[in-house]
């Protein structure tokens, strides 16, 4: 009903401008939404939430992810998953299952975009998810797989539906060429605007938008489809929701231009394994932060993660790829730039790959890291110099070599100092012009000359 009325109410504003002679629409513009200038994404696999793996379980804990600081929910998909071809496995070994498997396949092979997956419950279910997550005041996306279907999707049994698929010399379906994705059917979006598909797509997430009151999507691949759709889809989802929020999986400047708030860090993230393993420095750092920052517009919204589901379950555990570092790492993508990521788990220092294509509950223990995250959301929430995209500030960096980075962000009111020793060895570091500062991790920190291996801390200055 509040979508209806915010519709209708742009509509009459818009006619107010006409008849007083201004504009007949908006400047054709990427807005981002207000909510998201300082927001926080969390990553939830509903099916591995949970010992059994529904949004009812998931929903009991919305009230912790608060507690935690997460402002967006992002669901992994909850469409129902094709049968043909369906993958099972342990993830890397992966192959296709017989039918009849109790393999429950990838969630990236979707069966029906306008359906929920009854393994996860039912709409009623959905709905009180979204609900509860907005009574928390946290918004909710879902991802939204548009590169390709299921072999088994609904448009495939349909006269017109077959047509948006690139099919293979024979006339049939097939994978997306050159890879083993050997579970879904390719879409063919180089005539998707002529084939029909464009409409079919934005009809399809209009609906998750208009009746069931999500906030926008994660676009998986979303570098494998025309930017053309994306800008239209996003035009389209407005005229519903104006303050639709977009995530792509990728990592291409030209998306900020009208069709996404937010993209992948994807650089920053390899960069801190490599960190991690030795085989790079703060140099590469330093060096990767000025050409981010001459790459991306200061407008666009950068996620930064040190996992998530990809990662975790194909890359390995942050423990194995990070070791002691992990912490280290998590505060440099918390505050050198960008909309810090969390994926399920990670607040329990997840030591485990989770199976891909099978059901595998995540191992919550005594959620050890939940204090440490909820600090650093607590920073990227309070102090604006942190804030996403051109809401914060550029991080400067105060020393330009060695194994420590020290780096500032600042505004009128607020100035933020992060010192990190990205190495495995103990560095002799001063960090100099922190009269007035406090500490966040630790008090002793202000005073500190010897940095632990991967040792770190967060300044914090009040402008007189």
């Amino acid at each position: 009903m509040n979508r209806i009325l915010s519709i209708l109410s742009a509509g009459l504003l818009l006619a107010s401008c006409n008849a007083s002679g201004g504009s007949s629409s908006r400047a054709d513009e990427l807005v981002h939404p207000e909510w998201s200038r300082n927001a926080v994404i969390y990553e939830m696999n509903v099916r591995q939430h949970s010992p059994d793996g529904t949004l009812s379980s998931a929903r009991a804990d919305l009230a912790r992810l608060h507690q935690l600081g997460i402002d967006i929910v992002w669901l992994m998909p909850v469409h129902p998953i094709g049968e043909v071809n369906r993958k099972g496995g342990e993830n890397k070994d992966n192959y296709l299952v017989q039918p009849g498997s109790s393999s429950l396949g990838s969630p990236y092979s979707v069966q029906d975009y306008k359906a929920l997956n009854a393994d996860y419950g039912t709409w009623e279910d959905f709905d009180a998810f979204v609900a509860t997550a907005h009574d928390y005041e946290m918004k909710v996306i879902i991802d939204w797989v548009a590169a390709h279907t299921a072999f088994d999707a609904v448009w495939t049994n349909d006269s017109i539906g077959i047509g948006y698929y690139l099919l293979d010399s024979l006339g049939g379906l097939q994978p997306p060429p050159g890879t083993d994705w050997f579970d879904v059917a390719q879409l063919d979006w180089d005539n998707g605007e002529t084939n029909g598909l464009y409409d079919a797509m934005e009809d399809a997430m209009a609906f998750w938008v208009r009746d069931h009151d999500i906030d926008g999507f994660r676009c998986d691949a979303a570098w494998a489809l025309p930017i053309e759709f994306w800008e239209r889809a996003r035009r389209f989802l407005e005229e519903i929701e104006p303050e639709v929020f977009m995530l792509a999986e990728a990592e291409i400047p030209d998306h900020h231009h009208r069709a996404f708030d937010a993209s992948y860090a994807w650089e920053l993230y390899h960069l801190t394994n490599e960190v991690a393993q030795g085989e790079k420095n703060a140099d590469d750092v330093r060096s990767y932060l000025k050409r981010e920052a001459e790459r991306f517009a200061p407008s666009a919204y950068r996620m930064t993660f040190v996992t998530n589901h990809d990662e975790n379950s194909w890359d390995g555990t942050t423990r194995e790829r990070y070791g002691d570092g992990v912490r280290a790492m998590a505060v440099l993508c918390g505050t050198a730039f960008g909309m810090p990521l969390i994926y399920g788990g990670q607040e329990s220092d997840m030591d485990k790959r989770l199976r891909f294509f099978e059901k595998d509950t995540v191992p919550w223990g005594q959620y050890r890291s939940m204090s440490f995250y909820r600090i650093l959301n607590d920073l990227h929430h309070r102090n604006p110099p942190l804030h996403n995209g051109e809401f914060g500030a550029r991080a400067v960096q105060l020393v330009e070599e060695g194994d420590v980075l020290y780096y500032e962000r600042s505004d009128e009111k607020t100035s933020v100092r992060v010192v990190i020793n990205l190495s495995a060895d103990s560095a002799e570091f001063v960090p100099a012009g922190l009269e007035g500062y406090r500490t966040t991790f630790n008090r002793q920190n202000l005073s500190k000359t010897t940095w632990e291996p991967w040792g770190f801390e967060v300044f914090v200055k009040m402008m007189p």
